[in-house]
């Protein structure tokens, strides 16, 4: 097994190589497939109402993120270092691309994301347990503790949690598609639209992936811990394709059944497609079961996200561009253990306000729009400043598929912009917040050098 000093990893790295293929592609399935497949099919098929082009938009989004995948698995077998797009950006251009990116990902994507699950988790369990809303509060910052202390411990602990959950979910979710279309109460013509697709307009198509690539959210998960994935140069790509692949056919198929359980019509704006789907299917108890579901669902992309946001700001602080201390592995655990205090800390504090940050999080998706497309630009970049660079695995389909990636995601931010203007600035508003503190870390400590912590060059 690669431990640390393997060459290509950062100087200072003290986390150890201890992940494997298919810890790295259950990271990714994980961190895919949580609340919403769940949640967001009946907005979709408020802009969508076709059942073909509902199809069309899970298809498009999973290709998508396909195409992103190819960008970023180039990209994960140059670096395999921990951080992600943080060290790509901050290769590719100037340390302040990358810290953008880190900090926004780490303070609102990961720490924000934590919140909301551990939040939906404890809303659903009050479904059967009696607790109120303080009570919520109080099982929703446990279970993010509970969580954060399973990864603390061990990143083979955090693996075997999240590929146990993992399993369990592309278990019951075959088992739902399967009893689902043999023995539920549906139609099949629910699948065909008796009158002729409605004419869409294209922003109204781009609105609706603003959902689906939602749902779709972590396919590029094993990036972040790439320094502790074995034989990066070959895994990381293959995480990345089989996890997106697998994410892909399990969302075609469960949008099948669902629209095999409930007209179009009756599925716009539901809440809970999951669980509206399973009791058109199958009664009073198969809405308990999918209920249940969802909560198993819920956690295991809790934990997989808490596995993958310390990492972030762990290699941040590894090149001096964070606060101190960050950038310390524990020397039993071998885990980023300072990161994952400081992560748990933010997501109990956002929990606490959370009735004044839940509306924020609908710029999470233009976000990481930017995010990945910056990603995208950097391939680019990187292939024309460092053409001697190893490239363990180069893009497939490269520059085209790149670039439709790059447009596709501009088009549909795009839209964002358009429709909901306040939350997409506000993302981009906490970003700059961060700048203050990048000039502060950069005083005190150049990145760039040995010192500083950046990497060398192989």
């Amino acid at each position: 097994m690669s431990e640390i000093g393997t060459p290509g990893a950062h100087p200072r790295d003290r986390l150890k190589r201890a992940l494997r293929l298919r810890d790295a592609t259950y990271l990714v399935v994980s961190g895919v497939i949580g609340s919403g497949i769940f949640f967001t099919p009946g907005a979709i098929a408020e802009l969508l109402p076709h059942p073909g082009i509902i199809l069309a938009a899970w298809l498009v989004g999973g290709l998508l993120s396909l195409a992103g995948a190819l960008a970023n698995a180039e990209l994960g077998a140059m670096f395999p270092h921990a951080g992600g797009d943080y060290v790509y950006l901050r290769e590719a251009y100037h340390p302040v691309a990358g810290f953008l990116v880190g900090w926004l990902s780490f303070f609102v994507i990961y720490a924000g994301t934590i919140a909301t699950l551990a939040a939906g988790f404890a809303a659903g369990l009050a479904n059967f347990l009696p607790f109120g809303k303080g009570g919520q509060v109080g099982v929703a910052i446990a279970v993010t503790l509970a969580v954060s202390v399973v990864n603390y411990v061990g990143v083979r602990w955090g693996a075997f949690a999240n590929n146990t959950t993992a399993f369990a979910k592309l278990a019951a979710l075959a088992l739902f598609v399967l009893f689902g279309l043999l023995v539920g109460t549906g139609d099949f013509g629910g699948l065909v639209s008796p009158s002729p697709a409605p004419e869409i307009p294209l922003s109204a198509f781009g609105l609706a992936l603003s959902p689906v690539l939602f749902s779709y959210l972590g396919w590029n998960s094993s990036i972040y811990v790439a320094s502790e994935i074995r034989d990066p140069g070959r895994n990381v790509p293959r995480s990345l394709f089989l996890g997106v692949g697998i994410c892909t056919l399990v969302y075609l198929a469960v949008n099948v059944v669902y629209l095999y359980a409930i007209p179009v019509a009756d599925l716009r704006g539901e809440a809970n497609a999951g669980e509206a789907a399973a009791r058109a299917l199958f009664g009073g108890l198969g809405g308990t079961l999918a209920a249940l579901f969802v909560l198993v669902s819920i956690l295991g992309t809790l934990n997989a996200t808490v596995l993958v946001g310390p990492r972030i700001a762990y290699a941040m602080a590894l090149d001096g561009l964070f606060f101190r201390g960050v950038d310390r592995a524990h020397a039993r655990f071998g885990t980023p253990a300072v990161s994952i205090v400081l992560q748990a800390a933010i997501a109990t504090g956002i929990l606490i306000g959370l009735e004044t940050f839940e509306r924020a999080l609908d710029y999470t998706v233009f976000a990481i729009l930017i995010a990945t497309m910056a990603d995208v630009a950097a391939l680019y970049t990187l292939r024309r400043r460092q053409p001697g660079r190893p490239r363990p695995y180069r893009a497939w389909g490269y520059p085209w598929l790149p670039a439709f990636y790059f447009v596709a995601n501009g088009a549909i931010a795009v839209a964002l912009m358009r429709d909901r203007p306040l939350d997409c600035l506000a993302g981009l508003a906490i970003a700059a917040a961060g700048l203050p503190f990048y000039a502060v870390f950069a005083r005190r400590n150049t990145p760039g050098t040995d010192t500083a912590g950046a990497p060398p060059q192989p």
